[in-house]
């Protein structure tokens, strides 16, 4: 049995956390959910996802932060940052993450069909991925 990648979302909005779950858990994928930084560094430790998408606005500890610590020590997981960007400049936000060790970015609202294309091949071994947005 092939075993299906696992996915880590982080989001401190419960709603689209448990929305993008099943979404992807209908999708096929193994997904484990957390609502902030400090529980994402937590399931990485026990789960070591294949990939990890995470926002960035969030209490407790944001998002920039958690993928600056989880680069560190997990240089070979996939990372996917999204903002809607709340007070600041979503597009300034995601330039961060990139350059901070984000794979990947997307802007909140998103659509479901490219969010899971960009899934698709930020997963793909053959892919080379290097801040690549939408």
């Amino acid at each position: 049995m092939i075993q299906q990648p696992k996915i880590l979302v982080v989001d401190d909005d419960r709603i689209l956390c448990d929305t993008l779950s099943d979404f992807l858990d209908s999708a096929g994928y193994n997904v484990t959910k957390a609502n902030d930084g400090s529980a994402a560094i937590k399931s990485v430790e026990e789960h070591t996802p294949d990939l990890i998408i995470t926002d960035i606005l969030m209490p407790e500890k944001e998002g920039i932060s958690t993928i600056v610590e989880i680069h560190k020590t997990n240089p070979e997981i996939k990372i996917i940052a999204m903002s809607g960007g709340g007070y600041f400049n979503r597009m300034d936000i995601l330039k961060s993450a990139n350059a901070l060790g984000a794979d990947a970015t997307i802007e909140k609202p998103f659509d479901y069909d490219e969010f899971l294309e960009l899934i698709r091949k930020i997963l793909s071994p053959d892919q080379d991925f290097s801040n690549y947005s939408i």
